[in-house]
């Protein structure tokens, strides 16, 4: 959804994604049936995203101009044990997953903050 808007907007960024903890038993896929439900629903392509997510590697993060995790109280300890001293250089969204979250709610909650990432990141690129 990122790569969508920031495209319309003319916007010089672009998200990719990684995984922390890559082969756990709930890792089932690229994407949920829900997101891809929902990305169909807006019309966003996303058939080059059906692979199955990368593991996030130190050099990611150090080429990131931008880190965004969701859910700190999940991503918080696995960057704390894995990628010493990243895990405050994260932002945090706070999206539930199912566990306090229907994947409707969730996904608005997703994709207003993306919506709301590159109409900011538009803005500090704007001349002034």
């Amino acid at each position: 959804m990122f790569n969508h808007l920031a495209a319309r907007k003319r916007l010089d960024w672009t998200a990719s994604s990684r995984g922390l903890k890559i082969g756990w038993p709930g890792n089932t896929g690229a994407m949920s049936r829900y997101t891809e439900q929902r990305l169909a629903e807006l019309g966003i392509n996303y058939d080059d995203h059906r692979h199955m997510p990368l593991q996030c590697r130190p050099c990611d993060l150090e080429a990131a101009n931008l880190t965004i995790a969701l859910k700190e109280a999940e991503h918080r300890p696995m960057l704390e044990k894995d990628f010493n001293g990243w895990a405050n250089r994260v932002t945090y969204w706070h999206v539930h997953d199912l566990d306090g979250a229907t994947p409707v709610e969730a996904l608005a909650e997703i994709e207003q903050l993306v919506t709301e990432l590159v109409e900011q990141l538009k803005r500090e690129e704007a001349p002034r």
